[in-house]
């Protein structure tokens, strides 16, 4: 009977990062091991765009649109950017499509496998630390111009929260508080989640302000991607609890989608955040 494939002193618990074992056994695997030709060579991949997060109370929730564009040219209309990494967390993408799936599916297996080897999950902090040190990876990349920036978000178990990490082409770790967005339409997201967000808004209200925020970033940058009612494509919904995470379906997002389209017919600007303040209008 053949030996195992892998060392006897991987598979002992300690020894746990899938990504460490492949950099070891097989590096050209790794998405920022690959040589390349000098050169810029962003313009020739697909790019994802916006994705935005915001926390709510008992939970957090990442919403990406579908569009991936390449140059002045859009490359896909449905492109999936927000994904389960695992039960309790959730990661959106910005950047390099191509490259950063493959990151995302990485960092899934990695977690997987830490979890099958040591018998217990990752804090949600050891989460953020182990996406860091692969976007980190992936530096060399960057500088040609094929750079990933995720946006992380998962359900702390032990503080009971919701949580959103944000990320640099370096591997630079940022938590944020409440919202935020990346991407190329990330400004005009921003915007709108910081006129239309509250710390107690009801899971229900978190994704419609989602999905305001992504129509927002559609209207002034061309490589966000709307909803688009003919072709019944619309963002990719991610919400995460105590219970676990749970991708909406397109039915529940394409019904929000759908208020959302039939305000803005007569308010083309979307909804205004009331004026406050000394009892002044």
């Amino acid at each position: 009977m053949p030996g195992p494939r892998l060392p006897a002193s991987y598979l002992q618990p300690g020894v746990s990062s899938f990504s460490d074992f492949l950099a070891d056994q097989a590096p050209d695997l790794l998405p920022g091991r690959r040589t390349l030709p000098q050169g810029q060579a962003g313009d020739l991949a697909p790019h994802g765009t916006t994705i935005v997060g915001a926390t709510f109370p008992g939970g957090v929730l990442l919403a990406g649109d579908r569009r991936a564009t390449m140059g002045n040219i859009i490359a896909q209309r449905d492109i999936e950017k927000v994904f389960a990494t695992d039960e309790y967390s959730a990661a959106g993408i910005a950047g390099t499509a191509g490259l950063a799936i493959e990151l995302i599916r990485l960092f899934q297996t990695e977690l997987e496998h830490y979890e099958k080897i040591e018998g217990t999950t990752l804090s949600l902090d050891g989460k953020a630390n182990r996406l860091s040190a692969l976007i980190r990876s992936n530096l060399g990349m960057a500088m040609q111009g094929l750079a990933v920036v995720p946006l992380f978000a998962g359900f702390d178990l032990g503080d009971a929260r919701g949580r959103i990490f944000s990320y640099d082409v370096t591997g630079g770790r940022y938590e944020e508080t409440g919202y935020t967005a990346v991407g190329s339409g990330s400004m005009f997201a921003r915007g709108s989640l910081k006129k239309l967000y509250r710390p107690d808004l009801t899971e229900a209200e978190v994704v419609t302000l989602a999905v305001q925020a992504l129509y927002d970033a559609a209207d002034d940058d061309s490589a966000t991607g709307g909803p688009d009612v003919a072709r019944r494509i619309f963002p990719i919904v991610h919400v995460i609890t105590a219970e676990g995470g749970r991708r909406l379906s397109g039915d529940e997002v394409a019904a929000v989608a759908d208020r959302v389209i039939a305000g803005r017919m007569s308010h083309p600007d979307g909804p205004t955040a009331p004026l406050t303040g000394g009892g002044h209008a």
